[in-house]
């Protein structure tokens, strides 16, 4: 393990990632149940290059740094997967031409589609959710990219081309305790080989009003656990991520940061996929009460820097010298 990573994991800092989400499109193929997301493909105006380039210059004053490219799911054979692929691209270079550090997650790529997604972004992503097959004959029935091979793949695919990866588990959508631990153990096996993964997000699965799936919210008690779990399955230089705004009470996010979370995400105006739930404002607050120091990061992680182009990393190191993180 890095002494970054060594310094990272013994200190009183909880980072997160100043961050502002553009979303090509909503459609998807996919119809996984408990999604809040999501439209009908065909049902979703995609967004223009001059669309986000008016948000991006909207938000020049607001401390972002990461831009969330975060996309639905054009299906691999439709005639319009190209002309997607492209407009992700564009949005990405655009970000960086307005100075940002972009971060794409758009569903499982191909290896060729990824590599050339490498070009304009520092870090990119895709939820593992869990491995167990029984979820394709409930919340996936109807979701083709959720085959658990198809998102081991990735990772797999992310590792071969040195893109700096997060990844993580959806909690509370039928999946057991055990069926945690399987997943927490693939992620490790990937890492393993390729040393690729920066983050492990822990997503407690919260209702909201779009989605079909009659179910209740993950129980919040048992987070703390499942963070402790990672933390000992996990290699230590992977760094475990919960999303604050869907941890409604501060004793249970600071039971679950005293058990190993070291990061809250990326934070900015509205969580695009449960827009239900507003960003708890408090969190500084609440943290260095505890004695815990809340800090900004950028969306890909020191010892990743070289991995990247050498224009890539020129964007990068000017963020690093410029403000006081990492």
């Amino acid at each position: 393990m890095s002494n970054i990573s060594q310094d990272y994991q013994s200190s009183r800092i909880i980072s997160y990632s100043p961050a502002y989400t553009l979303v090509p499109t909503h459609e998807c193929y996919n119809r996984c149940t408990y999604c809040n997301f999501r439209v009908e493909p065909g049902q979703s105006p995609w967004m223009t290059p001059k669309e986000a380039q008016k948000r991006l210059e909207a938000i020049s004053h607001q401390g972002v740094i990461e831009i969330l490219i975060l996309s639905g799911e054009v299906h691999p054979a439709s005639s319009r997967r190209q002309a997607w692929l492209d407009r992700i691209y564009d949005l990405g270079k655009l970000a960086l031409e307005q100075g940002y550090l972009p971060h794409t997650n758009a569903g499982p790529l191909s290896f060729e589609e990824m590599a050339k997604l490498k070009e304009v972004n520092v870090s990119m992503g895709l939820m593992l959710e869990q491995v167990t097959p029984r979820l394709l004959e409930t919340v996936h029935r109807h979701a083709p990219s959720k085959l658990p091979q198809v998102r081991l793949q990735q990772l797999e695919w992310a590792g071969q081309l040195k893109i700096p990866f997060t990844t993580g588990l959806l909690l509370g959508i039928g999946e057991s305790a055990a069926d945690w631990e399987d997943s927490l153990k693939a992620i490790a096996l990937s890492h393993r080989r390729w040393q690729h993964i920066q983050e492990v997000i822990l997503q407690p699965h919260s209702p909201g009003s779009r989605q079909t799936w009659n179910a209740p919210s993950f129980d919040l008690q048992q987070l703390p656990a499942v963070v402790a779990t990672a933390r000992r399955i996990l290699p230590p230089e992977i760094t475990l991520q919960i999303p604050p705004n869907l941890i409604t009470r501060s004793d249970i996010l600071l039971a679950c940061i005293e058990a190993g979370a070291r990061d809250l995400g990326g934070i900015g105006p509205i969580d695009e996929v449960n827009p239900d739930y507003p960003h708890h404002h408090q969190i500084a607050a609440i943290l260095a009460e505890a004695r815990w120091q809340l800090t900004e990061r950028l969306p890909i992680y020191p010892q990743y820097d070289h991995w990247l182009s050498e224009p890539l990393q020129k964007i990068v190191s000017k963020w690093r010298q410029n403000i006081n993180i990492d």
